[in-house]
């Protein structure tokens, strides 16, 4: 398949969309990005990455670091982890305290804020530096060695992260967290502020692809493992549009409030698209638009 070609025939489909929604103007340093953007990456599962647009333009990648903290905790802790988090769609927003009351301090999944708090919770007692070493890794597995934290982005979350501060606290009182609910939030902002492009994103989640398979070719994960993760993107990795994500696409995905969004072809390819305006349920429109168009267009999807 000419997957450069593809890929101008996505972006070409999609450009109507790019513009429409609204950034996160909720995150301070997130609102000033231009929403003309678009840009989309394609690696497959050989590591040559294919692209088109502002595919080399890095942005935050918010909660697109969920998946991969979620899989540096599976590496290291196999199925504890589930001991502690559900792998259930939410129904409800990403930053919902409700749910929380009603199951006793245990989230519904770890793609929803609160799941990922204890997720991030759980590699810092692993390894003792959370975000530090997500960062190591996603510098290895993108062949990027100049990734960093935005530290403009992780202050500009700080200073407005009362409500997961409210979420991480509570967890605490079931007991639900290793670590102090201060450092748990420290790592988790800075591991959200991270800055990737489309190729830096697409390139680091290739294991995904290659059913747990590193770069190098060294195993991260068990081909079981790789599968519940892409199973629980599917369900649960764009917010409580899920359903309708997997309706139109048919891909496990993870998307972040930066706009980008990256999904996943099962042996393969791993994507990332990435355009700022976010819909009302904080996936980008333009992004998602092109996803829909390639499975239609390949005939690619897991169904």
């Amino acid at each position: 398949m000419d997957y450069q070609a593809v890929l101008e025939e996505v972006a070409a489909y999609a450009r109507p969309y790019v513009g429409h929604g609204q950034v996160a103007d909720y995150i301070p340093a997130l609102e000033k990005v231009p929403t003309d953007r678009f840009g989309i990456a394609l690696a497959d599962i050989n590591g040559e990455v294919y692209g088109v647009g502002d595919w080399e333009v890095p942005f935050s990648v918010q909660s697109i670091s969920k998946a991969f903290s979620l899989a540096l905790v599976m590496a290291n802790d196999s199925e504890d982890i589930w001991k502690r988090v559900g792998r259930e769609p939410s129904g409800t927003p990403f930053n919902s305290l409700v749910q929380l009351e009603w199951e006793n301090g245990i989230p519904r999944n770890p793609f929803i804020n609160a799941g990922a708090l204890v997720v991030t919770d759980r590699l810092q007692t692993l390894t003792g530096d959370a975000s530090t070493t997500m960062l190591h890794f996603l510098r290895e597995e993108s062949g990027n060695p100049d990734l960093a934290f935005d530290q403009a982005v992780a202050d500009s979350e700080a200073e407005h992260g009362d409500r997961n501060a409210a979420l991480a606290h509570f967890m605490a009182s079931f007991g639900n967290l290793e670590n102090p609910v201060p450092s748990v939030i420290e790592h988790y902002f800075w591991q959200c502020s991270i800055e990737m492009s489309c190729r830096d994103l697409a390139a680091a989640g290739g294991f995904l692809a290659r059913h747990g398979l590193r770069a190098d070719g060294s195993r991260l994960l068990e081909a079981r493992e790789a599968k519940r993760i892409n199973a629980v993107m599917l369900t649960c990795g764009t917010y409580d549009a899920a359903g309708e994500f997997a309706y139109r696409v048919g891909l496990p995905a993870k998307s972040g409030v930066g706009g980008g969004i990256v999904a996943v072809v099962p042996g393969r390819c791993t994507l990332c698209v990435w355009s700022p305006g976010l819909d009302s349920r904080g996936n980008s429109v333009a992004g998602a638009a092109a996803l829909d168009h390639f499975t239609s267009l390949t005939g690619w999807s897991v169904f």
